[in-house]
């Protein structure tokens, strides 16, 4: 549900941090808004943010790292057509936010001087996805060590073939504050918490590596002994599995996905080929496709900024814009991409609220929040019992896509070689190859299993990191080409 309520109450968190201690209240803003406004723009906004973040890592039995900053600032930008001209400062001040103003209006044409009447502020309506804690207050010091000592043991108890874990705890407080210059006024308050675990087992001399983890928009209380215990289990199954491993054949072969992170697939070969400025600018496989056929009747793709306590959820997204549910794949057809301010007036449609930045110092643009494919009517063990000979990955490490013909490479760190319906042994070495708008019309049996992935996603796009979430059922895609090492 979207109030102006909750905006109500974070605008006063962001007040507190982000303009009183410097003397600053909407007033200044609207004048720096005003600066800008006297050059013809067509968007303009400020983006405040203050940043507190913590980390912890444990190796060889102690904890080797801590580290602990604080960052704050303003980013001042303007936008004229397809031209966008940004200023960014460290130094919250009504000088620094004057100067800054100043120098990005000169992007727009020059007005016809006087005054320049700037909308009175209206409050934006945001959502309630997640409490506005601060976790890094939720647990002392002393108790964030054993949090990881505990990781350790779990791990170490689980089989003596453990032969080294590494566990880390990261937290980060963030409040942000958004003033457009139609005088909208938009702030949020952004816990997030990630726990990670890493183990190498060893047998025979052979060591291999396994990794688990999760976290998303909570307090540290997040992580009890049962979330423990499932992070910790995930690490050791994949070492152990791969000590077994053996080379992964290659070939054009049919592929099964695994429920969860593999969607980090769906979110690479087509995820980045839906969004906003790529499809504008004729770049993606996908562009001008909407109303067509891109994938097999049955594969319907949302990117879901709305859900509870996710990684990749927000209230407001950078621009001060709610999240949406947006459908963009229904049932095979292209319904649509996601869309910051800027790609949306461009293409004649609505934001989508996927206006994202990294910081401060970086300028929006349409991005990911939590994306991933609905379920089927298949229940998994038919769709691997359904394969003759083939690959079901079940996890994945990284990947990279071209964005213009849509081409992708994956390294699947936990996969399985089946014959005749029957897991026969693990393999090592696996890569999938494939085109992302082709594979989804290859996809021939979806899961009754969606699940979204543990909460570990960061996204990358032109040098800016975001918080995002994936999530699929069991997929069957028939013809992908495979590079092993057999």
């Amino acid at each position: 549900m979207i109030s102006r309520e909750p905006t109500i109450e974070r605008l006063a968190t962001a007040r507190a941090l982000l303009l009183e201690p410097f003397g600053l209240d909407e007033s200044h803003l609207s004048r720096a808004l005003a600066e800008i406004r006297a050059h013809r723009v067509d968007e303009a906004d400020l983006y405040f943010q203050y940043t507190r973040s913590e980390g912890w890592s444990l190796e060889e039995g102690i904890v080797k790292t801590g580290s602990f900053s604080i960052d704050q600032g303003v980013g001042v930008r303007a936008v004229s057509g397809e031209k966008t001209a940004f200023a960014y400062s460290d130094d919250i001040s009504e000088t620094s936010l004057l100067d800054a103003a100043r120098a990005v209006r000169t992007i727009g044409a020059l007005g016809d001087g006087g005054r320049v009447q700037v909308p009175a502020p209206q409050v934006a309506g945001s959502r309630s996805l997640y409490q506005g804690l601060d976790p890094i207050a939720t647990l002392d010091s002393t108790a964030k060590v054993k949090l990881l000592e505990r990781v350790e043991q779990m791990a170490r108890a689980k089989d003596p073939r453990i032969v080294q874990v590494m566990a880390g705890l990261a937290s980060e407080y963030d409040v942000v504050l958004v003033a457009r210059a139609d005088g909208t006024l938009a702030a949020d308050v952004r816990p997030l918490v990630r726990m990670s675990v890493t183990v190498i087992a060893e047998q025979n001399g052979r060591r291999e590596m396994g990794t688990g983890g999760g976290g998303g928009r909570f307090g540290l209380g997040y992580f009890d002994d049962e979330r423990l215990v499932g992070y910790v289990n995930d690490a050791v199954r994949a070492a152990l599995t791969n000590l077994e491993s053996r080379p992964a054949p290659a070939g054009h072969m049919t592929v099964v996905l695994g429920p969860g992170w593999p969607g980090i697939l769906l979110h690479e070969a087509v995820g980045h080929g839906l969004e906003g400025d790529f499809n504008r600018k004729g770049s993606s496989a996908l562009s001008g496709r909407v109303g067509q056929r891109v994938a097999a009747p049955g594969v319907t793709v949302l990117d879901d900024g709305t859900i509870a306590d996710r990684r990749g959820s927000l209230n407001v997204d950078d621009e001060g814009n709610p999240s949406q549910r947006n459908v963009l794949i229904e049932d095979g057809i292209l319904r649509g991409y996601i869309q910051d301010s800027l790609n949306a007036r461009l293409m004649g449609v609505a934001p989508t609220g996927n206006g994202r930045r990294e910081s401060y110092a970086h300028i929006p643009m349409p991005r990911m929040t939590n994306t991933y494919m609905l379920g089927g009517d298949k229940a998994p063990e038919e769709i691997v019992a359904s394969i003759e000979k083939g690959l079901y990955a079940t996890n994945f490490g990284g990947g990279q896509v071209d964005i213009t013909s849509g081409k992708f490479v994956f390294s699947a760190s936990e996969a399985y070689w089946v014959e005749n319906g029957r897991i026969l042994y693990p393999v090592k070495g696996a890569t999938i190859v494939g085109n992302g708008p082709d594979a989804l019309t290859r996809v021939s049996m979806i899961g009754n299993d969606m699940r979204l992935d543990t909460g570990v996603g960061t996204c990358g796009k032109e040098g800016q990191s975001v918080p995002v979430g994936v999530g699929q059922p069991t997929l069957r895609i028939d013809g992908l080409t495979v590079g092993g090492t057999a």
